[in-house]
């Protein structure tokens, strides 16, 4: 079935259902009336086409207005059915009309600011803290774009005539500072709102809702949820996606099949493995704000697996000494990983811009996983080091959210 035909029979299903149905279900409409159960991985780069006039008219409609082929698919570039039925589901999570996949989140941020600067709205409005790679791709004007920094108060006042986009991140990484986005959709009017919901997901929060027009994953992260497949994905309406899939078509920042795949898989167990692993970032943030080794917890008010914290001593020795936690980049795995984010995920960010968004030199950032959390706690208590018992360090613990 072509990605159009996959689209439109779930189009005509659409019910009012639970978010841990679609996430079982979306996607997989189809299934049981081909005699299926697991959906097929369709790994082709082309496909034959016995009426080329046919074939050239599909196309010239693509180039023309975006709108993903009617009938057999053309060509990888221009879409993938297995894809499609994971675009299928995402975009039913998070209430859009459609999704549109990449390689990578970074390709589908790419995409959304090429696809404004084609128009000649290149400039950006954005409020730190921002996953880092964002914050420099903003910052350096890789793609011709140029960028004001500014906090949500300043969003209206820091709109010109050729913005195109205000971006956001709530909870933003690595500090997990929230941010009210039915307001800050409000201060931008007319310009679309793009919220980075990689920490949240749709279980959590869904930034259509309060007004983003444009919702983005980092799909490596929770959708995936295994630490085995690379991948962006872009909730929106159906007209921004029509340009998303024409930029990708010329930019070629495809999803493989196979990844398109793993994230459907992943999607079923989205709900499940956010709150288990929630629970246990609960009760982490708990401890670690009772603990005199540690200065401050950051844990946001919707819940979430991920915790950040600073440490009074050295944060290099915290991450040199555990064991059971994993030290590495990324999250929202199965597995718990631990990293320093102005050594890693946030160095490429200027030091000074770093620390006034508050990812300081102590801080770690944590992404809470599926272990027993008693086995976790073990782990960081020993990778904390011993307890100096220190009144004065327990005196200036704070928590956050």
């Amino acid at each position: 079935m072509d990605s159009a035909s996959i689209r439109a029979h779930h189009d005509a299903r659409t019910t009012s259902r639970a978010l841990a149905t679609e996430a079982v279900h979306a996607g997989r409409d189809d299934l049981a009336r081909q005699g299926l159960h697991a959906p097929p991985i369709d790994l082709s780069t082309t496909y034959p086409s016995y009426d080329s006039r046919a074939e050239a008219a599909r196309i010239d409609a693509f180039a023309t207005n975006g709108a993903e082929p009617v009938g057999p698919p053309v060509y990888g570039r221009l879409g993938n059915p297995t894809v499609a039925r994971f675009e299928t589901a995402l975009a039913r999570l998070e209430g859009t009309e459609a999704a549109v996949a990449f390689a990578s989140g970074m390709a589908a941020l790419s995409a959304v600011l090429l696809a404004r600067g084609a128009t000649g709205l290149r400039h950006v409005v954005a409020v730190r803290p921002l996953y880092g790679c964002s914050d420099h791709l903003l910052t350096a004007g890789l793609l011709g774009t140029e960028v004001t920094w500014t906090d949500p108060a300043g969003i209206t006042d820091a709109l010109r005539p050729d913005t195109g986009l205000v971006m956001v991140e709530s909870p933003a990484n690595p500090t997990l500072a929230e941010l009210d986005l039915r307001a800050i959709a409000h201060a931008c009017g007319s310009v679309p709102l793009l919220a980075d919901n990689t920490f949240a997901t749709p279980v959590l929060q869904r930034p259509a809702e309060h007004g983003a027009r444009l919702v983005l994953h980092s799909a490596t992260k929770y959708l995936g949820g295994h630490g085995d497949v690379l991948a962006g994905v872009v909730a929106c309406d159906e007209e921004f996606a029509r340009r998303l899939r024409q930029v990708r078509f010329a930019t070629g920042g495809v999803l493989h099949p196979l990844a398109g795949y793993l994230l459907l898989r992943g999607l079923s167990t989205l709900p499940v493995r956010v709150r288990a692993a929630s629970a246990n970032a609960a009760e982490l943030a708990r401890r670690l704000t009772a603990d005199p080794r540690v200065a401050r917890v950051r844990y946001p008010r919707i819940g979430g697996a991920m915790i950040a914290f600073e440490v009074h001593g050295d944060p290099h020795e915290v991450i040199a000494r555990v064991r059971l936690v994993t030290p590495a980049v990324s999250l929202g795995s199965v597995d718990t990983l631990i990293q320093h984010p102005a050594s890693i995920s946030h160095r490429i960010v200027d030091a000074e811009d770093r620390r006034g968004a508050g990812v300081g030199d102590r801080l770690l950032r944590l992404s809470v996983g599926l272990e027993d959390v008693e086995d976790l706690w073990a782990d960081l208590d020993r990778a904390l080091g011993e307890r100096v018992g220190d009144p004065a360090a327990a005196g200036h613990r704070q928590a956050v959210g």
